[in-house]
């Protein structure tokens, strides 16, 4: 599915007339201006998954949230910009083949993150509330006889019911929040992508592959190819990730290049190192 068809950023006239009109000298910054027309990225043509390939300054991030700020996509955390943000965005222009979807959105590395610490902080109550939960189990389990003398008592009743059906350890997974400590940072990584994502909706995803072993990048490229393939989502997506740059049919813009422009995944930089690097060592694999 393409909701987004084109996106046109500044050229370097266009921002050498911007430049000529600032009087003021106190700026020590004009991000994002001078970033990508540094590349001569001047428009995107997209596809269903379209990949924006580069390493750390290339300006991939930028021109996500540049195009997530032009589409009021929606986002969870702040991303660096400056008081040139807004004025970069009136220079710039997008084609849509479809109205975009609520609920699309701008997914980071931070809401990832931020997801992650989430799970720490529940994993460190449980532990917290496993002694408390233990108590309980015993005192239910082999405390003195109960009587129901009333309706309020019936809860209570329930709980040394299980108690003496169930084993310690089931009786306190089913008190607390079941398999969160099973999960570990990479898979929890991909249960964020796998929930957040919804289809027909457009989504711009910022080095997803961050905390994902190998194994995990490549069942998150079958997620994503999937989705754009059967549930109607349309993908843009920086990385360096050599498993997320082999996606089937995925558009590849290598902003490493002086002036940026499409590849195949077999020719970046990236991905050839890592190549001459197996090969060297490919009888240690036979």
């Amino acid at each position: 599915m393409i909701y987004l068809s084109e996106f046109t950023f500044p050229s370097k006239d266009e921002e050498h007339d911007f430049f000529a009109d600032i009087k003021e000298t106190c700026y020590i910054s004009f991000y994002p201006f001078g970033v990508l027309s540094g590349h001569s990225l001047g428009e995107i043509k997209f596809g269903g998954i379209t990949l924006l390939y580069g390493g750390n300054g290339s300006g991939k991030t930028t021109a996500l949230n540049v195009i997530a700020e032009a589409l009021g996509l929606e986002r969870s955390t702040l991303y660096n910009r400056s008081s040139f943000f807004e004025k970069y965005i009136e220079y710039c222009d997008y084609r849509l083949e479809k109205r975009i979807p609520l609920g699309s959105r701008i997914i980071t590395s931070d809401d990832v993150f931020d997801y992650m610490l989430d799970l720490r902080s529940l994993n460190q109550s449980i532990d917290y509330k496993c002694e408390d939960v233990f108590e309980e189990y015993t005192e239910n389990k082999y405390g003195t006889d109960f009587r129901l003398n009333s309706m309020e008592d019936f809860e209570k009743l329930k709980a040394i019911n299980k108690a003496r059906r169930l084993s310690k350890s089931e009786y306190t997974r089913r008190r607390l929040v079941n398999n969160v400590k099973e999960h570990s940072n990479g898979e929890s990584a991909f249960l964020y992508f796998s929930d957040k994502i919804r289809e027909n909706r457009l989504y711009l995803l910022d080095e997803p592959e961050n905390s994902l072993s190998p194994e995990k990048q490549l069942d998150l490229c079958s997620f994503l190819e999937d989705s754009a393939r059967f549930f109607g989502c349309q993908f843009i997506v920086s990385t360096h990730s050599p498993f997320l740059l082999s996606m089937n049919g995925a558009v590849i813009y290598d902003l490493d290049s002086e002036k940026v422009c499409r590849r195949k995944w077999t020719e970046l930089p990236n991905v050839r190192t890592y190549y001459s690097f197996f090969k060297k060592y490919e009888k240690e694999f036979e």
